[in-house]
């Protein structure tokens, strides 16, 4: 795809901000730190022994400051929201917000709102029952190959979503679920770091159950645990959840209930609101094997026991303060390490976010996203992509059969910048004053039942997966599209007082990172319509792999603790995008030079002005319980790993004169080049 490359001024100027001084944080550098041996040091060491992490927070860096900023903004716009006129999408923001915050009201309704789902639990009496709760628990919670989720507290997690074979059709995706801590790992790892974990969250049960009266607490929450256990051993790992190819299982109904027995899945079904779909993706069999016969093998009293637990844990959020402290206290604590609960103002203002997303997100980018951004963004974007298809032109290891298939896929990327052309409407979702938990409730079921309407319908590829206020960006590998929302593209990734080179190192490499992820291990088997197709030669595809894998042993060699290292393969899906993205941006902010030299800027030339803006864009400092959590679930390595990618790029060793003998130096036949 050939694009005509824009003017520098064009990526420049703007009035948004005033013309105060602005650039890289010279003093958040560690100078005494050879960037040959620690780039991240060198970038962020002074700032990283200078800053500590907020006590309500389980990490702090350029990305918390801007979730910070941008949390604050929506308070604003969330309290304005109370004045709106009555019916307006605006003033549900508002009336959500309200009930979250009127703990007096949830006080006084108790365990009330919950009373008659525990109700249902205490009744079901066999098989059929529980599998009819099991059902009424689905919820569309899940998004396997772009969120950070791949497990959900319920048994089973629902993503609609174009279907990977059929890219004209949406189908159900069922995926494993059950585990109250984040992965199988915290109920199978023998070290007694997790063997202590295990004994909170026994004991948080015991307090969950305890609150609520549940007779022998104690004796419930260790069956409560027990049966998770047994969930965990049937779990698919986070990497083989990340392979789409083992994945993509089209199974009809009466093949999940041949294959899966256990769970009686008509009534499964038809409780779910599913009884007419005759096909699902079941992502990981084995999980859904598992689980099945579990339903079936575990005790019945071991589930109704689950089932509770669970009712109370998830949504004690909008439930009294002693519920919402103890869940607090193990799922912000203990697994994150954060020391102090967030005000409540901010969860009330999350919990509208999550629940009125992009009716949140139009006040949003009503107020803080102007057109002259919007369209500075979208100028990236074409830049970068022109960069990316020239980089295609150049692989000399391709074949050129597989260069065209990669540029007509280029070409037909999706790009969605700021916030989605079409508003999502959110007319049928009732928000009552006074009712904090019915309000939740409600959200999410009409979020699902969204999802479910999807169903039998055209496949919408301007849709949003990310809300405007969401600080993040995403490429949606089946949708070949990619959402850039309002909230990342602001100060200090996107600032209009930046340097050329700056811009193209913070924000043009989260671009080219976004693009790239159509080309990553996992994106590059689908085609330019979001079909899984190999539409590479063999011998291309075999060079790609290799590369792949050399950038998995390079990842793999980082070691944050001395007993956990990174998994290389794990992280790889963003690591390929990490490579490919930094190296397009650079070409990008060369090309833009038009020839031009680039002019120096606090005591720096051009490239380094572009690396160093890379490297500080990765400024973060996480607890121990998170980072570990991070390493053992995440997609994505370590920040400090992440923005030492650097060391792949040749023009980084010129920049900075990076010599052999230092820790980060790579021989050039061992620095990974992808696309």
């Amino acid at each position: 795809m050939r694009t005509a490359l824009l003017p520098l001024a064009a990526l420049v100027a703007t009035p948004l901000l005033a013309a105060a001084p602005a650039g890289l944080d010279l003093a958040g550098m560690s100078r005494a730190t050879a960037p040959g041996d620690d780039f991240f040091g060198f970038a962020n060491g002074g700032w990283i022994a200078s800053t500590p992490i907020p006590a309500d927070m389980a990490g702090y860096g350029t990305g918390a400051m801007l979730v910070e900023l941008t949390l604050k903004r929506n308070r604003g716009l969330v309290e304005a929201a109370v004045k709106a006129a009555p019916g307006t999408e605006a003033r549900k923001v508002g009336d959500y917000f309200t009930a979250f915050m009127d703990e007096a009201a949830i006080e006084a309704r108790g365990l009330a709102p919950l009373k008659p789902f525990l109700d249902q639990v205490a009744a079901a009496g066999d098989v059929k029952a529980l599998s009819g709760l099991l059902g009424s628990t689905l919820r569309a919670d899940v998004d396997v190959l772009n969120a950070t989720r791949y497990d959900t507290p319920h048994l089973f997690g629902l993503w609609v979503a174009q279907d990977l074979d059929n890219p004209s059709a949406y189908s159900p995706f069922l995926l494993q679920g059950g585990l109250t801590m984040p992965s199988r790992d915290y109920y199978l790892d023998g070290s007694e770091a997790m063997k202590a974990v295990r004994a909170k969250c026994l004991a948080h049960m015991e307090a969950m159950l305890a609150l609520a009266r549940v007779p022998d607490p104690a004796g419930t929450a260790a069956r409560v645990l027990a049966l998770e256990t047994r969930m965990a051993q049937v779990h698919a790992s986070h990497t083989e959840t990340e392979d789409v190819l083992k994945g993509n299982n089209h199974w009809t109904r009466k093949e999940i209930e041949a294959r899966a027995p256990g769970m009686d899945w008509g009534a499964f079904f038809r409780i779910a609101g599913l009884a007419k779909q005759e096909t699902f993706v079941v992502w990981q069999p084995g999980a859904l094997k598992g689980l099945s016969a579990l339903v079936a093998s575990a005790p019945l009293e071991d589930w109704k026991a689950w089932l509770t637990f669970h009712a109370l844990d998830d949504a004690a959020g909008v439930l009294p303060k002693a519920f919402a402290e103890e869940a607090f206290a193990f799922h912000g604590r203990v697994l994150a390490g954060t020391p102090e609960m967030p005000a409540r103002w901010k969860r009330g203002v999350d919990a509208a976010s999550e629940a009125l997303g992009e009716a949140l997100g139009k006040l949003y980018a009503a107020k803080y996203f102007p057109a002259a951004e919007k369209r500075r963004a979208e100028a990236m974007v074409r830049n970068i992509l022109a960069a990316f298809s020239r980089r295609i032109d150049a692989l000399d290891w391709m074949s050129p059969s597989t260069k065209a298939e990669a540029k007509r896929k280029l070409k037909a990327l999706k790009v969605g910048v700021g916030y989605p052309d079409r508003w999502r409407s959110y007319a049928g979702l009732e928000v009552k004053p006074g009712d904090a938990f019915g309000n939740a409730e409600r959200a999410s079921r009409f979020e699902y039942q969204r999802n479910l309407a999807k169903l039998g319908r055209p496949v919408d590829r301007g849709e949003w997966v990310m809300t405007p206020q969401t600080v993040n960006a995403v490429n949606l590998p089946a949708m070949n599209a990619m959402n850039f929302p309002a909230a990342i593209l602001q100060p200090p990734y996107f600032d209009p007082r930046h340097t050329a080179a700056m811009g193209y190192g913070a924000t043009g490499a989260t671009i080219g990172h976004e693009v790239s992820h159509s080309f990553d291990d996992q994106g590059a088997l689908f085609d330019h319509q979001g079909r899984l197709r190999n539409w590479w030669t063999p011998s291309d595809f075999e060079h790609f792999k290799a590369a792949g894998a050399r950038l998995a042993d390079q990842f793999s060699q980082y070691r944050p603790f001395p007993d956990l290292a990174v998994n290389g393969k794990q992280t790889l899906s963003e690591n390929i995008a990490d490579v490919a993205g930094l190296a397009a941006a650079y070409d990008a902010y060369r090309m833009a030079l038009r020839g031009r030299p680039a002019p120096q800027a606090q005591g720096f030339t051009g490239d380094q002005q572009f690396f160093l803006s890379y490297g500080q864009s990765w400024r973060e400092k996480r607890r121990e319980p998170a980072l570990r959590r991070q390493i053992l679930t995440d997609g994505h390595a370590p920040e400090a790993c992440r923005a030492d990618t650097v060391r792949n790029l040749d023009a980084w060793y010129k920049a900075f004169d990076v010599k052999p003998g230092q820790k980060l130096y790579l021989a050039p036949k061992d620095r990974v080049k992808i696309w």
